[in-house]
């Protein structure tokens, strides 16, 4: 999942009554008067992935309607899944360059962005793997290559392990491996956000991007101080208010891609049953990490990315290196590359994420 940074550290530069946390009655006035020019932020890779061709597109798949960004056919194509929590627009600092050489599908998978499922879909890797399969078959028609990050490279993982057919190399960006599998997710950090999720599908909260920042309050109260959790929610409301038709980007954390896209994400359609499938073990029922490597036959660039351990022994990160080990010796045609960056390289370093997979797919 997309690991939280520094969240809000400058929040208060551009808000000018959320400036001082303590200051309760402030706070409540810049919500329910916002000043718009204060949250008046575009992000610039809107325009950059624009002027790049892409164009925003649905598919329907089965029961599923599947939203993904499509480039100009320049290229070999290369299919590319987001980390949990965010959306396709999370590889924006990437996709002008891939688009020089690619034939490049940016999809929201099940649960995230404008994906569209029932409401009995079943969140797990099996069913999602599956709905990804019939895409590429069904629009674009030929193997492709695949990327994805996170949550995202176990769905890579799945196609390149089960559908052989469909898919000509991997990257996967950081992955979960065995971490997320249920014996071992309790030993990450990454739980609290999936125990988020699991708590608000019983909860169904109105608005979850409030009740997930409600819900991580200590985080930011720890990290940054007190009042943080206030003035950020202070500013995702500006925001919503003075940009309605829009998901929520904070402009104060445009020094900070990851942190800022994650707020998008949540904000963007994220369904909290795909994290609770993760927390109750569900998302990898019938798909065994160690199998699913065993069989990719097809070459394969496992990145890992920045890792450690809380003072109580939890991990904070994706993998271990035991984790990235184990997968190592199970695929038959890897290679093992790590990067100093954190948990989404594409954000964090795209310069490196950029030469890692055009080198590894040829262009």
């Amino acid at each position: 999942m997309a690991k939280i940074s520094s969240l809000v550290a400058a929040a208060a530069i551009g808000l000018g009554a959320l400036a001082e946390a303590s200051a309760m009655g402030n706070v409540l006035r810049a919500v329910t008067n916002p000043v718009c020019s204060a949250t008046n932020y575009t992000d610039p890779y809107h325009q950059l992935v624009q002027d790049a061709g892409y164009a925003l597109k649905n598919a329907s798949v089965n029961d599923v309607t599947l939203s993904y960004a499509e480039g100009p056919d320049n290229g070999p194509p290369i299919v590319m899944f987001h980390a949990q929590l965010l959306d396709w627009f999370s590889y924006s600092r990437v996709m002008p360059d891939l688009a020089k050489s690619f034939h490049v599908y940016a999809v929201d998978y099940p649960g995230h962005g404008q994906t569209v499922t029932p409401d009995d879909y079943p969140m797990n890797a099996n069913q999602i793997g599956g709905d990804l399969a019939t895409f590429i078959e069904q629009e674009i028609g030929q193997p492709v290559n695949v990327t994805g990050n996170s949550s995202g490279g176990l769905l890579a993982l799945w196609l390149a392990a089960n559908r052989p057919d469909l898919v000509q190399a991997a990257v996967l960006e950081d992955p979960p491996l065995f971490s997320s599998e249920a014996a071992n997710i309790n030993g990450t950090i990454a739980n609290k956000a999936f125990n988020s999720s699991y708590k608000a599908t019983f909860d169904k909260p109105d608005d979850f991007l409030i009740y997930w920042i409600d819900d991580n309050s200590q985080y930011f109260v720890n990290n940054i101080g007190l009042g943080t959790p206030t003035i950020l929610k202070g500013a995702v409301r500006m925001t919503r208010k003075c940009k309605p038709d829009q998901p929520v980007e904070i402009g104060m954390l445009k020094n900070d891609d990851t942190d800022r896209m994650l707020l998008r994400g949540l904000d963007h359609q994220y369904d909290p049953r795909f994290g609770a499938a993760f927390y109750d073990g569900t998302w990898n029922e019938g798909f065994s990490h160690a199998d699913a490597l065993a069989k990719v036959a097809c070459p394969t660039l496992l990145m890992q990315a920045n890792f450690n351990y809380t003072a109580d022994g939890i991990l904070n990160g994706a993998m271990s290196q035991e984790d990235a080990d184990k997968a190592m010796s199970l695929l038959q045609d890897g290679t093992y590359q790590r990067v100093n960056a954190t948990h989404v390289v594409n954000l964090d370093a795209p310069d490196v994420w950029l030469t890692a997979v055009k080198g590894f797919f040829g262009q």
